[in-house]
């Protein structure tokens, strides 16, 4: 399997349109591969990406129930929450990125060069920095936070832009993009939910998302 970054004909808006013409051109990736720890709920999650010389832009869909979200702010432990994720290995530097985004908008990022686990993580990593985090931009339909749970079906979205001046200062220069090949995976969880799942679009073979070994290539085009 493989996912095709398209160029975008024009940046979308920072409005959180599934339906805006300027996504008419993505492809749209189905997380659909729940492992078996997973509880029933299995929430329909789609994604969309798209790419310019400036940036990645990306959106996700959710059809979901038992939406949960505490943990706010830059860096905070966002996969507990209801979330969904958008990890990608680039074709130049060591390591890849984890992208993940709870319904209310906080996000986590990190390079990460080692992936091995250790008690303060993993063997070689570095958070991105509030400078570089500062650089991107998101947009949410849900409140920052949703406490209590909502147990009733709520379908939200979360979108990105996410500039390469954000992500070189780690892997270096990004380059032109056009037919080259980067690897990466989509995820959705939902850890400390009363409904805890864990999908994504290209299947892994444990549950642990940090797994360059089941990446899909990511090809622009």
């Amino acid at each position: 399997m493989e996912y095709q970054i398209r160029r975008a004909v024009a940046a979308p808006s920072l409005s959180g349109s599934w339906s805006d013409a300027a996504w008419a051109s993505a492809v749209t990736a189905e997380i659909a591969c729940f492992r078996p720890e997973s509880r029933a709920h299995r929430p329909r999650t789609q994604a969309r990406l798209l790419y310019d010389d400036q940036a990645l832009h990306g959106i996700f869909r959710v059809e979901d129930r038992y939406v949960r979200c505490v943990n706010q702010g830059f860096q905070a432990p966002v996969c507990r929450d209801s979330c969904v994720e958008f990890f990608f290995q680039p074709d130049v530097g060591p390591g890849y990125f984890n992208l993940e985004m709870n319904a209310g908008g906080s996000f986590l990022c990190m390079y990460v060069r080692d992936c091995r686990r250790t008690p303060e993580g993993f063997a070689d990593y570095d958070f991105m920095r509030p400078e570089d985090g500062a650089k991107v931009a998101l947009w949410h339909s849900l409140p920052e936070r949703v406490e209590p749970e909502l147990t009733e079906p709520t379908t939200w979205l979360v979108q990105f832009r996410l500039p390469f001046a954000a992500l070189e200062p780690y892997c270096g220069p990004v380059g032109a993009l056009a037919g080259r090949n980067w690897r990466g995976n989509f995820y959705k969880c939902g850890d400390q939910t009363s409904q805890p799942h864990w999908a994504s679009w290209s299947p892994v073979d444990e549950k642990n998302f940090h797994l360059p070994r089941c990446y899909a290539p990511l090809r622009f085009v």
